[in-house]
């Protein structure tokens, strides 16, 4: 029985990289990002949830990302006591970055090798362990990442055309990585894939340039053309929509719609509440507390953000910021906070009633 595989990776080219690898291997994979710091843990705990409630044979692999020392202690006896209990979970991690050297050192499941980028190290262990169905492109693809990742520029045609990937990594902004992570994974990985293809044509690094706006449009269009600010916000709309039942909020009889981190509030805002029409408002909270709040003529938004954070504004468009808010990587971390703070407002404020707008 394949195990299945839970592979956590670092947010960056190198990174996704590592996944779309992954892709072509015949294993059932659960996908993860991090970025370096308390998001590695946020994550790996995450993944610790799931296989707790599993029976299943699985591997925790790690790509692209350096543990430190405690953090590798941590995760090695939270295995072995899941292990104890009966589970069948390996960790692998491949990775080369030079300070996790110490953890190398102690941990036979810890591979450095700071001689390549963790892409090229995920495709060799791929091809000799997980069955790897490599495409043509592959090994061509894996040399371009290996190029710009260690900054290899005599090696001009791949690290030429590992810049322009690497950017289009940086620059895929549309999608909120906290509460659309697999989405944004999908994003990020098939607009890769699309240009892992291109890799052997001539002068691939200036076709792709042109090509990545159009490459974007093309992951987010369904039906009609439009601006891909008009198909993104579509896009979002529609997920959002697609997770109301967890995202709902409620304050002082007022039915709102809380995300996190997913900025434009003035477009996408008004665009779900347009589509949604039986919600009074949608807040928008950034990761360092700021709000944004919109309504449609349902609620007077200025006095919400004037109880929650002493802001205000316009009726129907209004904003603050959060004092004490705790950036999280978990969107049920945020929305348990947002909710602590109704709770408190609701109790202070006691029951007060809005007048509609207009």
């Amino acid at each position: 029985m394949k195990p299945t595989i839970h592979h956590l990776s670092h947010i960056d080219l190198d990174g996704y990289s590592c996944q779309l690898v992954m892709e072509y291997t015949p294993y059932k994979i659960y996908s993860y990002n991090a970025n370096y710091g308390a998001e590695v843990i946020e994550r790996l705990n995450e993944i610790l949830d799931v296989l707790r409630k599993s029976d299943e044979p699985s591997v925790v692999f790690i790509t692209d990302l350096n543990l430190t020392l405690d953090e590798a202690k941590w995760l090695n006896r939270e295995v072995e006591r899941l292990n104890d209990a009966g589970k069948q979970i390996e960790i692998i991690l491949r990775d080369h970055h030079g300070s996790g050297q110490e953890c190398a050192n102690k941990y036979e499941w810890y591979f450095l090798d700071t001689s390549k980028c963790a892409t090229k190290l995920t495709y060799e262990y791929a091809k000799a362990t997980f069955e790897l169905d490599e495409p043509e492109w592959m090994s061509k693809f894996v040399a371009v990442v290996n190029a710009v990742d260690l900054w290899l520029q005599d090696e001009v045609e791949n690290f030429e055309y590992g810049k322009v990937c690497m950017r289009l990594v940086t620059e895929t902004r549309e999608l909120n990585r906290v509460i659309f992570g697999d989405e944004d994974r999908k994003y990020k990985v098939a607009l890769l894939k699309e240009a892992a293809q291109m890799v052997n044509m001539a002068n691939a690094n200036i076709i792709l340039d042109e090509k990545i706006h159009a490459l974007k449009k093309d992951f987010f269009r369904e039906n009609d053309d439009d601006t891909l600010d008009n198909l993104a916000t579509r896009f979002i709309v529609k997920m959002l929509g697609a997770k109301t039942d967890y995202m709902t909020i409620y304050y002082k009889g007022y039915k709102g719609f809380l995300s996190y981190g997913v900025g434009n509030t003035s477009i996408i805002g008004n665009g779900f509440l347009v589509a949604y029409p039986e919600y009074d408002f949608i807040v928008d909270v950034s990761t360092r507390g700021t709000m944004s709040l919109r309504a449609n003529n349902q609620v007077d938004v200025s006095l919400i953000a004037k109880e929650w954070a002493g802001g205000g504004g316009h009726p129907n468009a209004s904003g603050g910021r959060i004092q004490g808010f705790k950036e999280q990587f978990r969107y049920d971390k945020v929305k348990l906070q947002i909710e602590n703070l109704i709770h408190a407002k609701e109790a202070v404020a006691g029951k007060l009633e809005y007048k509609a707008v207009g």
